[in-house]
């Protein structure tokens, strides 16, 4: 498609999208003056469903009726709870339902993943992951490899893209999985890069990865909810993700687990145990002796966050209804295309202004990172000014990410339009 930066062609597209109605579906925040703002943080923090309130309001109710039965009686007794949003998360990642769970929070599920995938021994210890990773994975990884005595500068080696270039080459993070060969114990990158919004290629990273007998694990954070994911397919060994960016399910909300089918029925996997993941024929007998659920569900530890996971089952149903992930993929291509576009055409020269994620839809998803030569700080002071809703990342990058669902193509040329008032200003 020929875009167009006019405000009559992104109304035109608004009328063709099949998805302009999930707009409504959403609670949009007020701007500075009153109207909705132009909310592009959802790789922060998603919106709120308008569902989510009634969903968990029904949980209250069988608390407030039922008190301790609601475990066993009611619409969805909570002794069975996570096992109402196995599906539509399998259909979200790409799995087999025997593989995803939900639970906990995204670095506890890292931690509790790490213990059972992270196995080294002899002169296989070494775990590679991209530099400049979120720190929870940072933290995570080095705190691991000290459990096992390890040091973690030499324990851990980072991936940093090639002098001049923002990020990574597929063929690059291939040749260091193969120079490390025999060191490498696992592989541990985000599905997205947080900082430049780049798309890794991970199915071809797995593949090196298994190559040099190393297992490879995702952080899903930015990808879950953002790109198709076909983790069982591509024989991804784990993975774990959020649900309060682009799945819309609330702050510190749950977190989804993905183990690959092959470790289902492997009951002496090294884990940390907890009841909630003992096989629920003989949980409540409280005997000594732990014996695993089949699947991702034998990591759990305790009993469900019934409320977050509420308001988690209201968000995936949303989804579900706009067609799932290659509906939602297909609407954010052209969107993200879009805001790329309006963006080049608002005046800034490359030395003040640069799109920093890979111009390569493959390569990204919603997010782009412009990073700001000069008076980045100002300038998205300006956009909050103008009731644009992005996101700072020191030193001076603005992340921008246009969801599908709730995102409208008027709202990026009009964030277009903000960058290019902003480039007249600076001129003057």
């Amino acid at each position: 498609m020929t875009f167009q930066n006019t405000h009559s062609f992104a109304l035109q597209l608004d009328a063709a999208d099949p998805l302009r109605a999930f707009r409504e579906r959403f609670h949009i925040p007020a701007g500075p003056n009153g109207q909705p703002a132009i909310y592009c943080c959802g790789n922060s923090l998603g919106l709120l469903p308008k569902n989510a309130r009634a969903a968990v309001e029904q949980e209250f109710r069988s608390w407030e009726e039922r008190a301790v039965e609601g475990h066993f009686h009611g619409t969805s007794p909570w002794m069975h709870y996570h096992e109402t949003l196995t599906d539509a998360t399998a259909r979200v990642v790409g799995a087999k339902p025997l593989e995803v769970v939900v639970m906990n929070n995204l670095t506890t599920n890292l931690h509790l993943l790490l213990i059972s995938f992270y196995r080294p021994a002899g002169k296989r210890y070494k775990v590679l992951m991209e530099g400049g990773a979120f720190p929870s994975d940072q933290y995570a990884l080095e705190s691991q490899v000290k459990l096992h005595g390890y040091a973690p500068d030499d324990a851990i080696v980072e991936l940093v893209p090639r002098p001049g270039e923002h990020t990574l080459r597929t063929q690059d993070i291939e040749a260091r999985i193969a120079e490390l060969g025999e060191e490498l114990a696992l592989v541990l990158l985000g599905g997205v890069n947080y900082y430049t919004g780049q798309a890794f290629d991970m199915a071809a990273i797995t593949r090196a990865g298994h190559a040099a007998g190393a297992v490879v694990g995702f952080d899903l954070a930015h990808a879950a909810g953002n790109l198709v994911l076909h983790l069982h397919d591509w024989d991804v060994d784990f993975a774990c993700w959020c649900t309060y960016k682009y799945l819309n399910s609330g702050p510190g909300g749950t977190s989804g687990v993905f183990v690959h089918e092959r470790f289902a029925h492997q009951p002496d996997l090294p884990r940390l145990a907890g009841w909630w993941g003992h096989d629920p024929a003989d949980r409540f007998q409280m005997k000594k002796g732990f014996r695993p659920m089949p699947g991702a569900a034998g990591w759990q530890l305790s009993n469900g966050q019934i409320f977050p996971m509420a308001i988690h089952r209201a968000a995936l149903a949303v989804v579900e209804e706009a067609g799932g992930m290659p509906a939602l993929r297909s609407k954010s291509e052209q969107l993200t295309g879009y805001l790329a576009f309006v963006l080049r055409e608002a005046g800034l020269p490359a030395n003040e202004l640069e799109i920093i994620t890979p111009e390569n839809p493959a390569e990204r998803g919603c997010q782009l990172s412009v990073l700001v030569h000069r008076e980045g700080r100002a300038l998205f002071d300006y956009l909050a000014a103008q009731g644009i809703v992005a996101d700072w990342r020191e030193p001076n990058v603005i992340r921008l990410a246009p969801v599908p669902l709730y995102n409208s193509f008027e709202e990026v040329w009009r964030i277009g339009q903000a960058f290019a008032q902003w480039a007249n200003r600076s001129a003057r």
